[in-house]
């Protein structure tokens, strides 16, 4: 009897050991989208462009088109939310914009339930990790949060993307200098070090969603078999690739799916995208005329109620589009 009970119990440990590490194995559980009508994006030149924001559209409108939420861009080219900017910047046109210049504005009259913003690339002026651009940095950070939940809405951070030095080698700088009139060579130690500081306040409550890590991993095992390749030719602004990485991890957080491309499981997937293209890039400059950002440049957008409405059809091609496969989800 001892034996048989030994037995059985060295059996059932086995099993729970088993499991365990089964279940280890298996993927995390996707999430849902936000409960939430209207998101706005904010961030610089890479949230500008948009197509991490198109990607993430395009799948909500084809794998929950009961969800009718609103995605709305107001990234800005050259933007910091530390408010510094280097010497000469744009050919010394004009310095880099602040956001918490138009914050108010942008908030106010956009009015979202859940912001997701992404900022840190231009925030240490592609110079060395120093203490105080840290700090600025930080009180950016920390007073856009409290900007957005003083507004009762919600916000995720996502931390910023890749710095590649790899395509632009010979314009870099070496550490040691008083001043930095291109990058400096070791700059993604910077970023590093601001997506380190980001993801240590998930301990206070904060959501974020490390992209960070996300290029790094991806470009790390393209250059196992292509030690030249990279997301971004000028080294900060990803490509298309690069842009459907940066998707990848608010997707998944969001239940999406989107494959290498960042194109949801679709046959009409590019179609569907083309539209959300067109759509987000109308309301977005018109968005960011209404809010009145100080940045040259910008292409002057529609009244809103104009932008609206264009948009509006095109929403509604594209979700035609989407409702002809059955199997969507």
């Amino acid at each position: 009897m001892r034996t048989h009970t030994r037995l059985f119990a060295y059996l059932t440990i086995a099993s729970c050991a088993l499991f365990t590490q089964l279940s280890a194995q298996q993927p995390a559980p996707l999430g849902t989208p936000p409960d939430a009508k209207r998101i706005v994006f904010l961030g610089d030149s890479i949230t500008h462009a948009g197509g991490y924001i198109d990607a993430i559209e395009a799948a909500l409108l084809i794998q929950f088109p009961e969800r009718k939420i609103e995605l709305l861009n107001l990234g800005l080219p050259s933007e910091t939310t530390s408010g510094l900017s280097e010497p000469g910047h744009a050919g010394g046109q004009f310095p880099r914009p602040d956001l918490h210049e138009r914050l108010e504005r942008a908030l106010d009259q956009t009015k979202p339930d859940l912001v997701v913003a992404c900022y840190g690339m231009n925030d240490g002026i592609y110079y060395p990790l120093g203490d105080d651009r840290f700090a600025k940095f930080k009180a950016g950070i920390e007073r856009l949060h409290s900007a957005v939940e003083s507004r009762n809405a919600k916000i995720i951070h996502m931390t910023p993307a890749l710095f590649d030095p790899v395509p632009i080698k010979a314009r870099l700088l070496p550490a040691g200098l008083e001043s930095y009139s291109q990058p400096y060579e070791g700059y993604d130690d910077v970023l590093d070090a601001y997506s380190q500081w980001l993801l240590s306040r998930k301990a206070d409550g904060w959501q974020v969603i490390d992209v960070h890590g996300a290029m790094k991993q991806a470009l790390l095992a393209k250059r196992v078999h292509n030690p030249s390749f990279t997301f971004a030719s000028d080294g900060v602004h990803p490509n298309a690739a690069g842009q459907a990485v940066l998707a990848g991890p608010l997707a998944a957080t969001w239940g999406l799916k989107l494959d290498a491309d960042g194109l949801p499981p679709h046959p009409k997937a590019k179609e569907i995208l083309n539209l959300v293209r067109e759509k987000q890039k109308t309301l977005k400059l018109a968005w960011l005329s209404a809010t009145k950002h100080l940045r040259p440049g910008i292409p002057a957008g529609l009244p809103i109620e104009e932008a609206q409405a264009t948009a509006a059809k095109l929403d509604t091609q594209a979700r035609a589009l989407a409702a002809t496969d059955t199997n969507k989800k």
